[in-house]
């Protein structure tokens, strides 16, 4: 009985064990969280403007920044990464991808990566 009890503990830790390290095996590997937003529209109070995905899709510079079109004109637009989004704004992230990821990824960085 005694055997059987230590069995089951030792099979739990393991189990444990195999959940965190594929939990810091994919943070590594997996893009941060971003939103497209104008840098021309930062609010003290709210931080960037979101705008649609595809103003920041096609046709970016290499800094990931566009001038695109939005309802109510032209758009600066930039990838902005790990926001606290809330009504439509973002606050509280980085225009750097890589910044992103070395906080949020276990101090992984993408310098070995092949993507982009």
């Amino acid at each position: 009985m005694a055997e059987q009890r230590r069995r089951l503990r030792s099979s739990t830790v393991v189990l444990g064990g195999m959940g965190i390290l594929a939990t810091a095996l994919t943070s590594c590997g997996s893009d941060p969280d971003r939103r497209c937003v104008d840098r021309d529209s930062y609010d003290y109070a709210g931080g960037y403007k979101v705008v649609a995905d595809k103003n920041c899709a096609s046709g970016s510079t290499s800094a990931g920044r566009k001038r695109g079109t939005s309802g109510s004109g032209t758009v600066d637009a930039a990838w902005y990464y790990d926001a606290d989004v809330a009504a439509g704004r973002a606050e509280d992230g980085t225009f750097s991808r890589s910044e992103a990821v070395d906080r949020d990824g276990f101090g992984c960085s993408d310098s070995g990566s092949g993507g982009g």
